[in-house]
């Protein structure tokens, strides 16, 4: 089937507003104050800004402008370097996939979350009661056994938020331009509300205080680094084959090198203003203490009880939750549909077929696999699958994707199309050359083993061993998981040079591309 002609951005305004919206997401609720309460406040909102200029902002010029360049999605995108690296675009699009199929089940409890939120108005003053309403409604064991049993409520959140995505994308660039006029400033406006409201709580100043307030011991722990490596690569979406496909809507007149930082700048601020409304609430509350790393656990244990304790009005705290879960679900369904045109995007044009048939196709795969987390052994499953796609998978590929770039290939045409159409403000080649072909690779190869030599050698392949997950667990959810989306890509790429000479759909060299 030939391949339709592609969908474009309708303005550059909409293609920052989308990229925005997919970079901006759950993380930067809840992953990004846990982190800076960990590590000291100002000390790691500091280490993050200097991840994100020094590797970062890079980064995600690379991939906008190779995506740009190829009009393709992350497959063909990364192929037209060296059709031999099609299976580094191969594993970025399989784990996005993977990443998607859970992904989608959070914002199903947003959404349910959203809707339960009266029930925080009748629990105002039972801070204990507040914490277990999530767990009670999803019916989770905590545990990798439950297999049988299934939350009615959970389930139908999840068709709910697989229709909304679905709904979101179903024409691509088109009617992604539609949805992220709203999707992107609706939860800007709510998050300035409850920042407001933060602030002028008592004790609501204290927790502003904290947020800020470095702790420069954290700095000489490797801890601090790797975590702010690995938020930096999670928000900015970048080695997803999201913005691969996002840059493979811009038309050649697009100014990526201003576009990219307007990006990165807009991610970091909604990240900080999170933040203060995390800190803020949290301090005005008296939880200063209770914040956590795990999104999960913040976002529907913990902020539920400082829901609760808000004021000694049932109205107002039921307003407030519904308030705070609205925006969760306008910062998750951006972030979610984004994943799934990243993968839909590379697979049409891998196989040159209709990109619509091959999003319903992509959705209703992935909305089978879901069905898994939202079984009593979900939330453990999903804990384990999160971990092995983000801190084991995606930074391998970030590792492939720089070395290939970096090493492999003439890292200057990159920035030349990095360059085009700019005015005042060009990509620095030292800046570029330097990030991609050393800090990148080094920090990614020094994180990756970090994370395998803990796993490895101090749990014994086993993550979650205190959670009680088993090793047949991690095999069955993690290390079979990681090892179907580094090979997957390796096999096909090598079955298809074997059996098809002269492959009509091998990617166009870049320098045959106009």
């Amino acid at each position: 089937m030939a391949q339709e002609k592609r969908g474009q951005w309708n303005s550059s305004f909409t293609f920052i507003l989308a990229s925005v919206g997919s970079a901006v997401g759950l993380g930067n609720a809840w992953r990004f104050p846990g982190l800076a309460a960990k590590y000291g406040g100002g000390t790691f909102i500091f280490v993050y800004i200097l991840m994100m200029l020094v590797m970062g902002i890079p980064l995600l010029m690379m991939e906008i402008s190779i995506g740009r360049r190829t009009q393709c999605g992350a497959i063909h995108a990364i192929g037209s370097l060296n059709k031999k690296f099609q299976w580094i675009g191969w594993s970025a699009t399989v784990n996005a996939f993977v990443i998607v199929t859970y992904y989608a089940v959070v914002f199903g409890w947003v959404i349910l979350m959203a809707m339960i939120s009266p029930r925080f108005g009748s629990l105002t003053g039972d801070p204990e009661a507040a914490g277990k309403v999530w767990l009670e409604t999803i019916q989770t064991t905590g545990t990798t056994e439950g297999f049988w049993s299934t939350s009615t409520p959970a389930l139908i959140a999840l068709v709910v938020a697989w229709v909304f995505i679905y709904l979101c994308i179903r024409n691509g660039a088109s009617s992604v331009s539609k949805v992220v006029k709203f999707t992107v400033f609706a939860p800007v406006v709510c998050l300035i509300i409850m920042a407001v409201k933060g602030i002028f709580m008592p004790g609501g100043m204290a927790g502003l205080v904290k947020m800020v307030t470095p702790d420069l011991t954290q700095l000489a722990t490797a801890d601090v680094w790797i975590d702010a490596v690995g938020q930096v690569f999670y928000s900015l979406s970048i080695m997803m084959a999201i913005m691969f496909a996002y840059g493979s809507y811009l038309p050649k007149t697009s100014n990526i090198a201003r576009d990219a930082v307007i990006i990165a700048f807009s991610d970091l601020a909604v990240s900080l203003l999170s933040s203060v409304v995390m800190f803020t609430t949290m301090g005005g509350v008296g939880m200063l203490d209770n914040m956590s790393t795990s999104g999960v656990a913040t976002a529907f244990i913990i902020y539920p009880q400082a829901m609760v304790k808000l004021t000694g009005s049932g109205v107002f705290n039921a307003i407030f939750a519904f308030i705070f879960y609205f925006c969760l679900c306008t910062l998750a369904i951006d972030s979610a549909f984004s994943i799934v045109e990243g993968v839909s995007a590379s697979i049409s044009d891998k196989f040159k077929i209709n990109a619509k048939s091959t999003t319903i196709v992509i959705c209703l795969i992935a909305s089978a696999i879901s069905l898994i987390f939202v079984t009593g052994a979900g939330l453990a499953c999903l804990d384990i699958v999160d971990y092995y796609a983000n801190n084991i998978n995606l930074v391998f590929i970030g590792i492939l994707e720089t070395v290939a770039v970096g090493w492999f290939f003439k890292t200057g045409k990159i920035l030349d199309e990095i360059n085009k159409n700019t005015n005042k403000f060009k990509m620095n080649k030292i800046w570029f050359f330097v990030s991609v072909r050393v800090i990148a690779p080094v920090l990614l190869i020094g994180f990756f083993c970090w994370n395998m030599y803990t796993l490895i050698f101090k749990h014994q392949g086993v993550y979650g061993a205190a959670d009680g997950y088993s090793l047949t667990a991690n095999i069955v959810l993690g290390w079979a998981v990681s090892a179907v989306v580094v090979l997957f890509g390796i096999i096909f790429s090598i079955v298809e040079s074997i059996k098809i000479k002269d492959n009509k759909y091998d990617p166009k060299p870049w320098d045959e591309l106009e």
